[in-house]
C-alpha cells in the first residue's frame, strides 16, 4: 500500500512538472558601468549607467556574463523561476524514489513468516 501511495505522489509531481524550453540557470545582477564614452555627462558625474547582467558559473570555476537589454529582464526572471520550479520538483521526486528503495514492511513480514 505504501509503495502505491509513493508512486501516486510521484506521478502527481511528474504531471505538474514545468516542462518547457524556457529555463535558465544563473544569477541576475544589477551593475553600474562608468566611463564607457568620453563626453558622457552621466559617466563624468560618476552616476554611471545601470546594466542588468546574467552571470553563470560553470564547472571548474569558469564564469560567463551576459549583458541584458532592459526589456529582456522580466523574461529572464521568468525563465529562472521555471528553472527553480523544475529543480525543486526533481528534488521532491528523488526523495520519493529514495522511499521506494526502502524495503516494503508488509513484504518483509510475509517473508519472515515463510522462513519460520
Amino acid at each position: 500500500m505504501r509503495h502505491e501511495r509513493i508512486i501516486s505522489r510521484r506521478q502527481k509531481l511528474l504531471d505538474r512538472l514545468p516542462v518547457t524550453g524556457e529555463i535558465l540557470r544563473g544569477s541576475l545582477l544589477e551593475r553600474t558601468i562608468r566611463n564607457h564614452a568620453s563626453g558622457c555627462t552621466k559617466c563624468a558625474s560618476g552616476e554611471g549607467h545601470a546594466l542588468s547582467v546574467l552571470t553563470v558559473t560553470y564547472p571548474g570555476g569558469r564564469t560567463r556574463q551576459f549583458s541584458l537589454r532592459r526589456e529582456r529582464v522580466d523574461e529572464v526572471r521568468r525563465w529562472q523561476r521555471n528553472y527553480q520550479d523544475l529543480k525543486e520538483a526533481i528534488e521532491a521526486i528523488c526523495e520519493l524514489n529514495h522511499e521506494l528503495l526502502r524495503p516494503d514492511e508488509t513484504a518483509s513480514k510475509t517473508r519472515r513468516k515463510s522462513r519460520d
